[in-house]
């Protein structure tokens, strides 16, 4: 076996040191990308509990709107409740679940009003009553979210096309008594 030169056993060295240099780098890449393949995942199992623990609340309904968003293990409960039960019930249920440590509870309390409990009535009745809404009507909890406050509604959710959109707006501005109608529905992609 011969002693390679001076200059290919730099050049050798220098190779060497090359692919070592590779090598870390795309398992600092591996590394680096199951780190943030594993936070996806953790936030999106977050979200999944978040959402699966609001809408088994045992006291939402359709006239109620639980929303959140998340950031990290901070969770930010949004929208808009008739009772202030369901405000903290939501809070607790959330603080409970595992890798959660901070609840920001923005949820708003609607005022009583009589009125606005006549509208809520007429509008879910209106609703849900059309023709071609009883698809919405039979899910344990219904899609479509009819928020009342001082005679303004509210319409929160989903629906499965324009055309239910367009129906459950159009029924909505029916009611007597009724201010505005704001229409924040999404039709299913």
């Amino acid at each position: 076996m011969s002693i390679p030169s001076p200059k290919a056993f730099r050049f050798l060295v220098a190779g060497w040191v090359a692919a070592t240099l590779v090598v870390a780098v795309i398992q600092a890449q591996g590394v680096q990308v199951s780190t943030q393949q594993r936070q996806e995942r953790a936030t999106a199992r977050l979200q999944k509990e978040v959402r699966h623990v609001l809408v088994t609340q045992p006291f939402y309904t359709v006239f109620d709107n639980l929303a959140y968003k998340t950031d990290g293990d901070r969770v930010t409960l949004l929208g808009q409740v008739v009772s202030s039960a369901l405000k903290s019930d939501a809070a607790n249920a959330v603080k409970s679940i595992e890798g959660v440590s901070v609840v920001d509870n923005q949820i708003e309390v609607l005022p009583v009003s009589p009125n606005d409990e006549r509208i809520r009535r007429a509008e879910f009745r209106a609703i849900y009553s059309a023709s071609g809404m009883t698809k919405y009507s039979i899910q344990a909890v219904p899609p479509i979210h009819i928020i009342v406050k001082n005679g303004h509604v509210t319409l929160v959710g989903v629906v499965a096309n324009n055309a239910d959109k367009i129906l459950v707006n159009a029924r909505a501005n029916s009611v007597s008594g009724v201010f505005s109608v704001t229409n924040e529905l999404t039709v299913e992609k």
